[in-house]
């Protein structure tokens, strides 16, 4: 029992520790009690014994890896059911398809099996929560709920009818709907979400910040993804995406921004100023010949980067641990410097920075007593798991996700042996292979070429 008497609901031993914390500390051999979901200790060995009573679920690590749950910042997890459909286009060619194909598809049935097809992805990678701008707010809530995820998601702002038959008019109250329904789901974090500055008109912004403002909301969209975006925002507004947005007044430390790729330093020194955070998608903006986004700027200039993965129609799957990788092999690269993004720098954007982005960094994103137990833990038994001079570097050039053994989610397991515990992912395939003739005629109709 532990100094205070009690018995931990679990204990996880005999891994070692990634904590992402301030001090960036780690144990050789050691884990985590948890008590109704809290992490109640994070110590070696020998401590976590005085944790473990008669009803203790104890979890041999075997010298796996334990660390924090990662945190997908940018992610539309439905748009799974298109993957692979539409390739070699550059972002506004390819989103006239993308949109047609979404249009003729997502009503709430199918928007919620690729929603949980797309959060099943998350968590055998890793994933315990996961920010999510897509169509049909509550049906992405069931799928994340299905498979056992924390949620960012809520109402899209958008001009025009959306790819869910929703008018503009409609947008605002079941916007207001959604964060009142939900606003004391443990499992929800709220967000108003306009799709960006090129397809929503500026009072539309005005008003989906105000409500993020009146219901303590995070407000997140696409902003300066491609030169063609900042063109377009150029000619209609007379300023830069970044200053347009600053000029309405929606810039602000609940503010996340998905891509940030075109950026001069006067919105970089915007951004930093107003705490607004910067997600980086290095997969799909390239995959979508989008640019680089000047992570190595932004993080010079104080702005907070959270790691992405955009959907799985652009970049054709979930895998952050790739956008992990790619975050910081790739500046070091373009900028001829080694020293561009630290390992720890990737991770922060991975953990600690993608919790702190979504507005519960006091709760998740680092492994410490009194954080909730969101955890994975990586077998470190495969050929490329040795040597291992360095834990963080270890986990971001040497880790992918095939090597998530098991997942927990405020102390619930999820993931284990790297199978779903909470839905089944054979009936999952099944139906979404089902809709796949149907998905490809929906663009073959209209002139377009779904790959392969």
């Amino acid at each position: 029992m532990s100094a205070t008497g009690s018995a931990a609901d679990l204990v996880v031993r005999r891994a070692r520790v990634a904590t992402c914390d301030d001090e960036w500390s780690t144990l050789d051999s050691g884990g985590v009690a948890v008590v109704r979901g809290t992490l109640v200790a994070v110590a070696p060995d020998e401590e976590l014994a005085t944790w473990i009573g008669p009803s203790t679920e104890v979890v041999d690590a075997g010298g796996g890896i334990l660390l924090p749950g990662l945190v997908n910042a940018h992610c539309h997890a439905g748009d799974v059911l298109f993957r692979g459909l539409v390739e070699g286009l550059p972002l506004e060619a390819w989103l006239e398809q993308v949109w047609r194909a979404e249009r003729a598809t997502l009503d709430e049935a199918n928007t919620e099996l690729g929603a949980t097809l797309g959060y099943a992805e998350c968590a055998l990678g890793g994933v315990t929560t996961v920010m999510d701008m897509f169509w049909h707010s509550e049906a992405n809530l069931r799928g994340a709920r299905a498979v056992g995820l924390r949620l960012a998601t809520g109402g899209i702002f958008f001009d025009g009818v959306g790819m869910d038959g929703i008018g503009p008019q409609e947008r605002p109250r079941l916007a207001e709907r959604f964060l009142c329904e939900h606003r004391n789901d443990p499992d929800v974090i709220g967000c108003v979400m306009p799709h960006g500055a090129y397809t929503v008109a500026p009072e539309g912004l005005r008003r989906a910040a105000r409500i993020a403002r009146r219901h303590d909301a995070l407000l997140s969209l696409h902003a300066a993804e491609t030169r063609a975006e900042q063109e377009i925002v150029g000619e209609r507004y007379g300023r830069s995406v970044v200053r347009h947005l600053d000029e309405l007044g929606l810039l602000g430390p609940r503010t996340v921004l998905a891509h940030g790729v075109h950026l001069d330093e006067v919105e970089i020194d915007l951004l930093a100023a107003s705490g607004a955070t910067v997600v980086h998608n290095p997969v799909s903006n390239l995959k979508l010949a989008s640019g680089v986004a000047p992570v190595p700027r932004l993080l010079a200039a104080g702005v907070r980067v959270a790691l992405g993965t955009d959907g799985a129609i652009s970049g054709n799957d979930l895998d952050l641990w790739l956008a992990l990788r790619l975050a910081a092999i790739l500046h070091k690269g373009i900028g001829g410097d080694a020293t561009a993004v630290s390992s720890r720098q990737a991770l922060a954007m991975a953990t600690r920075d993608g919790a702190a982005a979504l507005g519960v960094g006091h709760l998740v994103g680092s492994l410490e007593a009194g954080k909730r137990a969101d955890l994975v833990l990586l077998r470190a038994d495969r050929a490329h798991s040795v040597p291992c001079f360095d834990l963080h570097d270890q986990l971001v050039f040497a880790t992918g996700r095939g090597d998530v053994d098991s997942v927990w989610v405020d102390g619930r397991e999820v993931v284990r042996g790297g199978t779903l515990r909470l839905c089944e992912l054979t009936p999952l395939l099944a139906a979404v292979r089902g809709l796949q003739p149907r998905i490809a005629a929906s663009i073959a109709e209209h002139g377009g070429t779904a790959a392969g």
